[in-house]
């Protein structure tokens, strides 16, 4: 991972994408791409005759905003001890950051802020999880940043998209206190996770494999308790998506994290 994309806005979350970002870089020796995302096409409006004009005053505020953000930002990473860059996109966040992503080794985005159920709104995370080649890491908007020390758990259904999450996610793994792959009822995929074991094993990350009954619980519930017990850093899965409707684009697993993800999530579909 030597070519970090992270999401820049102004929002309360930029500051634990900000840390994140940092850490992973010192460690993995990264350079650091920080993308702000302008929709300048929300400042073309229409009238009731089908006129166009553009909202010149409410335009000229959100680009003094931006280069706002981009010297804040500027100014704060000369400071640190990793490479950086920040640029200014025209087009909406997951339009912006999708193009960015395919040359990058790593997104990091923010789910959204929690609603009064305590749901987070999935739709950048996801969505770009299913758009990029690249893995995505998606931070809790009220959470700490990322921590590389801390405990890390996998969600494994033998699938090729928990593959690919396992294998994106090897450079974060390196300095877990510990590694435990949680698989829920029997293997679905054509993947053993004895195989995804040895694979880790390879690279120098001995997890432990946690095969839990289904029971009477759904596999949300599983997971939730389980979580509870290990308290992760971090959540490492497979994105699985449905072709229907947007409100039911993703299975019932990756939304349930999307919407309450308990630690940060690394997301590769």
């Amino acid at each position: 991972m030597r070519n970090l994309l992270i999401h820049a806005d102004a929002s309360p979350a930029m500051a634990a994408r900000t840390e994140t970002a940092l850490a992973i870089g010192r460690r993995l020796g990264a350079h650091l791409s920080f993308l702000i995302c302008s929709p300048f096409q929300q400042f073309i409006a229409s009238d009731p005759f089908g006129g166009m004009y553009l909202a010149r005053e409410q335009l000229a505020k959100a680009q003094l905003a931006d280069a706002e953000l981009e010297t804040r930002l500027a100014a704060q990473l000369a400071r640190e001890d990793v490479p950086w860059d920040v640029a200014i996109a025209d087009g909406d966040a997951l339009a912006a950051l999708s193009l960015a992503a395919t040359l990058a080794d790593l997104a990091i985005v923010s789910l959204g802020p929690r609603d009064r159920r305590g749901l987070a709104q999935p739709t950048l995370a996801g969505d770009l999880a299913m758009t990029v080649p690249a893995p995505v890491l998606a931070l809790p908007a009220e959470g700490p940043p990322l921590d590389l020390d801390a405990p890390v758990m996998i969600l494994w259904n033998g699938s090729p998209q928990a593959a690919h999450a396992l294998r994106a996610a090897g450079p974060l793994m390196a300095g877990a206190g510990s590694v435990a792959m949680v698989q829920v009822g029997p293997d679905e995929g054509r993947v053993p996770a004895e195989d995804a074991l040895c694979y880790l094993s390879r690279h120098g990350i001995h997890a432990e494999l946690r095969r839990l009954d289904r029971g009477v619980l759904t596999p949300e519930e599983i997971l939730e308790r389980t979580a509870k017990e290990m308290a992760p850093g971090l959540i490492v899965m497979g994105a699985y998506g449905r072709p229907r409707l947007r409100e039911t684009l993703f299975g019932g697993v990756t939304r349930y994290l999307l919407e309450a993800a308990p630690a940060p999530l690394l997301l590769a579909h």
